[in-house]
């Protein structure tokens, strides 16, 4: 049974809007070494439309030089989405359905069929519908050390959402590798 696993880089003031606007000069060998080892647990890569939009008009044009081209262009895909369209990145799959509870029951489904994580990056809004639904396990966080003061928050409009430390790390540059698990029961 997979589990979906969220990874955001996000700021000290929670803003996970636009990272590549402030995130690279934090990148370096140690948080692209968290950013792989994630890769290799992942079964599939779970995204919202919007993600889905961006990342199939780049990621399809990128070399096989590109280590995470090659991952994420081979890799199985699913997106959800408000409506039904027809993908046109290779390996990629649309769960929609008529409702939230019809589409969460195919998340549900999904879960049960891949063998390792279901991956995310970004999709905050998308995060947010999995929060509420009790469909995500667990949320990475590589926080900046950085107050960006504008742009979308991860946890905006969720209300609260206990989440269990599972792990952290202190990187090089200063950024936090957080590892939370969402507890529901809490």
């Amino acid at each position: 049974m997979g589990r979906i696993v969220s990874n955001f880089f996000i700021s000290f003031d929670g803003v996970v809007e636009r990272p590549d606007q402030w995130h690279f000069p934090y990148f370096d060998d140690a948080m692209g070494k968290v950013v792989e080892s994630g890769m290799e647990t992942s079964g599939a890569f779970l995204m919202g439309h919007t993600l889905y939009r961006e990342w199939s008009e780049y990621w399809p044009q990128q070399g096989a030089e590109v280590p995470f081209a090659s991952f994420i262009n081979n890799h199985p895909k699913y997106v959800l989405s408000h409506e039904d369209f027809e993908p046109t990145w290779q390996n990629t799959t649309v769960i929609t359905g008529p409702d939230d509870a019809a589409v969460a029951d195919l998340v549900r489904a999904l879960k049960d069929r891949v063998d390792g994580d279901i991956t995310m990056s970004g999709s905050a809004t998308t995060v947010r519908w999995l929060i509420a639904q009790g469909l995500l396990d667990e949320l990475h966080l590589l926080v900046h050390p950085i107050a960006v003061a504008e742009g979308q928050r991860l946890f905006e409009g969720t209300g609260r959402v206990p989440l269990r430390l599972l792990s952290s790390d202190t990187l090089p540059t200063g950024v936090l590798h957080l590892r939370y698990a969402v507890d529901y029961a809490g």
